[in-house]
């Protein structure tokens, strides 16, 4: 009897029912952004137990050095591939803007030097303000993107005045093109963008965005050779489903080359290709993508193209918005209670809503990566996570999160905090930054983290959690 007690107990110490053995046991870890300290996360090396101490929950974190590490390892990538293919064109990083608008990303970007993709009027009031405060040069190159409205044309020839010689207005339309015509009296550089075939599992078929593949050559000859002011120098290709190593990318690539080589037979002065942006970010403890393969495989295709019709090798522009500022932020929530429904279910409430500060995961069921932040070392449970606001879709479970959620133990006495990771884009523009909410659930607190000219980290408030009064005022009440 007392020796099968003895086994008894043996194989309980032997069972790996800690949240750190199911991690452990499941994916690589820790990983490079992502360690552990006395069973709490860090992130960057940022203590994340500390941050919550420090400024309670829930809370936003912009972590702003990484923004420059994405740069500068993007354009090493790029580096590679020229090398590798023996390539004679030049690469140049741009920033797309309404991935994240605030100041603190601009300023940061600037800092590497990167140019600027814009999509509305308001865009290029920041570039303004930024000039004027010294903050960046008028010889980055400014690409417009978006659709183009008197207001919006009317503030590229705002910034032609102001010296900025390499604006390059992307034509979405014949309509657009007749506007430029119309409203700028100088000469410029312009861009047309391609209207790929979106892909097959899309709702349609082909993008409401750019001019379509059979009728960019027609279009070129009809309006823009032998123009006196306008020279098409850029050709922009973009996909909604990102650049992916699959089927579907590469045909469109092909068709894309295929249009480019077409201009150049047809005389079009094309030294630019834009090959927009998508790049994937990190969405799991899993996540594995091969970018130093797809840049080298996209850079010999294009060189392919430009060699075959004895062009010189295109300058090559990328618009990376969410690769650039995506991995830089965080979101934190505390569990408030547990609640229990049927038999099976257990749903974790957070002091936050998924609706109002993650609205991606709720609109387009966009997956970041979910971690505890404290109790690593605890017995772990299968749950749900629940939002605040009395809406049935506020939650985040398994269709999000690629699989089942487990998180440690629900325990009154022991609070649990968890962590969204790599939500820096997006999120706050779709969610109305400073707005109204859903159920009026207060916009958290925001919190950026740098390294000061030592290299340790500090932290400031960026803005506190959003008060009554300033809702109340502006839904008229104050």
């Amino acid at each position: 009897m007392k020796m099968q007690v003895l086994t008894s107990v043996k194989k309980k110490s032997q069972m790996k029912n800690k949240y750190l053995d199911l991690i452990d046991q499941t994916f690589d870890f820790p990983q490079p952004e992502f360690q552990l300290n006395d069973g709490g996360l860090k992130f960057h090396g940022i203590d994340l137990n500390k941050l919550v101490q420090k400024y309670g929950t829930p809370l936003k974190f912009s972590f702003l050095p990484a923004i420059g590490d994405k740069i500068d390892l993007c354009r090493d990538w790029f580096a590679n591939a020229f090398e590798e293919n023996n390539y004679d064109g030049n690469y140049h990083y741009s920033y797309c803007t309404k991935s994240s608008h605030f100041d603190f990303v601009l300023k940061e970007c600037l800092k590497r030097k990167v140019n600027i993709e814009t999509s509305s009027a308001i865009d290029l009031d920041i570039i303004i303000s930024l000039f004027n405060k010294g903050l960046l040069e008028d010889d980055i190159y400014v690409l417009c993107n978006g659709y183009k409205t008197e207001e919006y044309i009317s503030k590229m020839a705002q910034l032609i005045e102001l010296g900025f010689n390499r604006i390059i207005p992307i034509i979405d339309s014949i309509h657009e093109f007749e506007m430029l015509d119309e409203m700028i009296n100088t000469e410029l550089q312009i861009g047309i963008r391609i209207a790929s075939e979106e892909d097959p599992k899309f709702e349609f078929y082909t993008s409401r965005l750019g001019i379509g593949y059979k009728d960019i050559v027609p279009f070129y000859n009809w309006k823009i050779k032998g123009h006196k002011k306008f020279k098409v120098t850029l050709l922009h290709f973009f996909v909604n489903t990102g650049i992916r190593d699959n089927a579907y990318y590469w045909n469109e690539l092909r068709k894309f080359i295929n249009v480019y080589t077409d201009l150049i037979k047809a005389d079009a002065p094309i030294k630019h290709l834009d090959i927009g942006g998508g790049f994937p970010i990190k969405n799991s403890l899993a996540f594995n993508f091969d970018y130093q393969y797809m840049i080298t495989e996209i850079i010999a295709q294009i060189k392919s193209g430009a060699v075959s019709v004895g062009a010189d090798h295109p300058n090559i522009f990328t618009e990376f918005g969410s690769f650039t500022v995506a991995e830089s932020g965080g979101t934190i929530f505390s569990i408030l209670n547990q609640k229990k429904q049927n038999d099976k279910e257990r749903w974790n409430m957070i002091d936050g809503s998924f609706m109002t500060t993650l609205p991606d995961t709720w609109a387009i069921n966009k997956r970041f990566i979910m971690l505890p932040i404290n109790r690593w070392n605890d017995k772990y449970e299968r749950v749900f996570l629940g939002g605040m606001t009395c809406d049935s879709d506020d939650y985040y479970n398994s269709e999000q999160h690629i699989n089942a959620i487990y998180l440690p133990e629900f325990k009154p006495e022991k609070p649990l905090h968890i962590g969204f990771f790599n939500t820096g884009a997006y999120q706050e523009s779709i969610s109305g930054y400073g707005g109204l909410k859903h159920c009026l659930i207060p916009a958290p607190k925001h919190i950026i983290i740098d390294r000061d000219e030592n290299g340790e980290l500090t932290d400031s408030v960026y803005r506190q959690e959003q008060t009554s009064q300033e809702m109340l005022q502006i839904l008229g009440y104050a």
